[in-house]
């Protein structure tokens, strides 16, 4: 080791090696003097210092000013307080200052704003050697401000904006001096962050709901409800209400749901296709007389093609988008049903002493072993390939065939069109008509409220989405009992479509 070394850490008295240039234990440097002994002697009075002369234009001449502190008028971008009152009223009055005596006025101390007008406050100070302008709303500053001052201005009351002050979460810059993005979104958490493209807060980085997390609309006599549910990242539900006229001057209502196949790509714009399609469908069909089954079944098509039209060009690149679909359309005395898939439709008279049905048939494994003979319905759904659909909308769906039936009630009732994160907890037609307000009739958006809050309550393992569309009793009463089927058999479909089990 060299002599003029030291052999132990001059700070810690860690032993060092030969070549070290920093101790290993502090950090500090090896070649640094050894810190000088504390002493007691007593503090030397320092002498009166002599009279300043003119001091040369630098950094060194005179006292300067300590820089600002964040928030005390400093300069650094967002750090300024938000004025209170209007802007003029924090400058430095205008009117001339005393003229200052012989002294001052030759010894002008440098690097300051003694005697000198500070520029506005929250502004940026004149470039200046050593530090800032002198403020009276800083601390240690004079005690009493002088007259003209923001102090003897009167503030806003509270919890409003004074003259000048602008809101801070309505104006185009938000807190922190970040411009608000071009389309004006704001963080519905920090209320202060600009909101990405991805969807996320710059500022905070707290994700946003989506416009379809949740959604609901309410047209004349139907509602519908879709929420992403609680397990979700996104909702893969549509749906889509209208009304129109038939050729008889006779309102016709339509409700169509979609439910997004998670196993296929793009799962909520296959959905969103689909309902749409049908829609538009229907509302060009009916007004013509087209007989609402017919209707209902070229609907299907249609939005069986609006599916397919957003496959990959490329045969097997992906999965093909995919959904299931079902609606209802009310039509004088006839009510009609159309579904692929295992949306579901539900009948839940008014009368609730009256039998309640499920008007559709799942296109499922479950449904298949059932139908074949081959399980109980308990031991079918109980299986884990149950919901499992066997019919679907989309490019690669085998043989599509649309499912429609017509029915004739006698009394009034609603009807309920949803999807299975719905009926997955309420499955029988009961259930459905247990949770169902019973004045469901004469309020359906909050009846479709009720019933999505029922499956988030039961756990919102899946997108809900639910229409509600009440059906008016008959005008003849008569007439209609006339016509109707037995009593057990009056809500049968009139196609091959079996009742419930």
């Amino acid at each position: 080791m060299s002599m003029h070394r030291p052999s132990g850490c001059p700070s810690c008295a860690e032993p060092l090696e030969e070549g070290d240039r920093f101790c290993g234990v502090c950090g500090s440097p090896v070649s640094a003097a050894s810190p000088p002994e504390s002493r007691d002697d007593p503090t030397l009075p320092i002498p009166p210092l002599p009279a300043a002369p003119p001091a040369p234009a630098g950094p060194t001449g005179g006292y300067a000013l300590a820089e600002p502190a964040p928030g005390w008028g400093s300069v650094a971008a967002g750090s300024a307080p938000t004025l209170v009152g209007e802007a003029d009223g924090w400058s430095v009055p205008s009117e001339p200052a005393p003229a200052p005596g012989p002294e001052a006025a030759a010894v002008p101390p440098q690097g300051s704003s003694y005697g000198a007008p500070g520029p506005a406050y929250g502004s940026a100070p004149e470039p200046a050697h050593g530090g800032g302008e002198i403020r009276h709303d800083r601390p240690g500053s004079t005690p009493t401000p002088p007259e003209g001052t923001p102090w003897g201005a009167p503030e806003a009351p509270y919890g409003g904006a004074g003259p000048g002050h602008e809101d801070p979460y309505g104006s185009a810059t938000v807190q922190g001096g970040a411009p608000a993005g071009g389309d004006g979104k704001t963080c519905v958490a920090c209320r202060a962050g600009r909101v990405d493209t991805d969807g996320y807060c710059e500022h905070c980085g707290h994700a946003q709901p989506r416009e379809r997390d949740h959604l609901e609309e309410e047209l004349g006599s139907v509602a519908a409800v879709s929420d992403r549910g609680l397990r979700h990242h996104r909702n893969e539900d549509s749906f889509a209400v209208a009304a129109t006229a038939l050729p008889d001057g006779s309102a016709a209502t339509v409700a169509i749901v979609c439910d997004g196949v998670s196993s296929a790509s793009r799962p909520d714009e296959a959905s969103a296709a689909a309902a749409g399609a049908a829609n538009e469908a229907l509302l060009e069909a009916l007004p013509r007389g087209a007989h609402p089954q017919e209707a209902m079944h070229d609907a299907i098509l249609a939005a069986a093609a609006a599916v397919n039209a957003l496959a990959p060009e490329v045969p097997g690149a992906q999965n093909a988008p995919a959904c299931t679909l079902v609606g209802a359309v009310v039509s004088g005395e006839v009510l009609t049903i159309g579904w692929v898939g295992d949306s579901r439709a539900y009948w839940v008279p008014d009368d609730r002493s009256a039998l309640p049905r499920r008007l559709t048939e799942d296109d499922s494994w479950a449904a298949q072993m059932v139908a074949a003979g081959l399980m109980g319905e308990a031991e079918a759904y109980a299986d884990v390939r149950a919901h499992a659909i066997t019919g679907w909308l989309g490019a690669d769906a085998y043989d599509l065939e649309p499912h429609t039936a017509s029915f004739k009630p006698d009394h009034a009732g609603v009807v309920v069109v949803c999807t299975d994160g719905l009926w997955n907890y309420a499955e029988s037609a009961q259930e459905m008509a247990q949770v169902l307000p019973v004045d469901a009739a004469s309020r359906p958006l909050h009846s479709a409220q009720v019933l999505v809050g029922h499956a988030l309550d039961g756990g919102g393992h899946d997108n809900v989405t639910v229409a509600v569309v009440p059906f008016a009793a008959p005008a003849d009463p008569e007439a209609a009992s006339v016509s109707a089927p037995p009593a057990a058999a009056r809500a049968e479909p009139q196609t091959e479509a079996q009742p419930e089990r």
